[in-house]
């Protein structure tokens, strides 16, 4: 650690707070982590560096709830970048998160799985066509249930910004989608 006080860590009330706070941010960032890097130890890894980067910040208990958890996922995405630039590998959405809810419902007729299937698969095709900005404001706003203004924090754009953005990809999405089925018929 960093501090010069180690016994500002050892309060109950810092802990506390730290405590709650990575109960209720790891396993989201985790999960956001884990969906571009296959690596299963290396997300654990830099998540648990952003949570050494909020206690070396000493300024960050004092932030705004909102503020907190802008700064985890900007910290987290910029983890991310530096992750990448430092390995070789390129990288990778993992699709496993589309095929999971497939098996949850065991009254699907192997048809309606096969059909699902495809309709992920290429829905995940057309996802990953779209540029890297778009896939990763899609999967703030819909992989981890962040709104506009939560999703303009990390960008360090405006709420209205990001709704335009998202409109965007959304209409060039479908408009992928369409063009795919299009090609299909004939």
């Amino acid at each position: 650690m960093q501090y010069k006080d180690d016994n500002e860590l050892k309060q109950p009330a810092n802990g506390e707070f730290y405590a709650e706070l990575y109960q209720q941010y790891a396993p989201v960032l985790f999960a956001y982590v884990y969906q571009r890097i296959y690596s299963r130890e290396d997300a654990e890894d830099i998540v648990l560096n952003v949570f050494l980067s909020v206690l070396q910040n000493r300024q960050f208990p004092t932030f705004e709830q909102q503020k907190q958890a802008a700064w985890l996922w900007t910290i987290t995405r910029n983890k991310m970048v530096d992750h990448f630039r430092h390995t070789t590998r390129c990288p990778q959405i993992s699709l496993d998160w589309l095929t999971e809810p497939l098996y949850a419902d065991n009254e699907y007729s192997p048809e309606q799985i096969s059909i699902a299937r495809e309709e992920y698969t290429q829905l995940a095709s057309l996802v990953r066509r779209l540029p890297e900005q778009q896939q990763e404001v899609l999967r703030l706003r819909f992989g981890h249930g962040l709104n506009s203004n939560e999703i303009g924090l990390v960008f360090e754009k405006s709420g209205s910004a990001v709704r335009v953005l998202l409109s965007r990809t959304l209409r060039l999405l479908r408009g992928l989608y369409k063009n795919e089925a299009e090609g299909d018929q004939q």
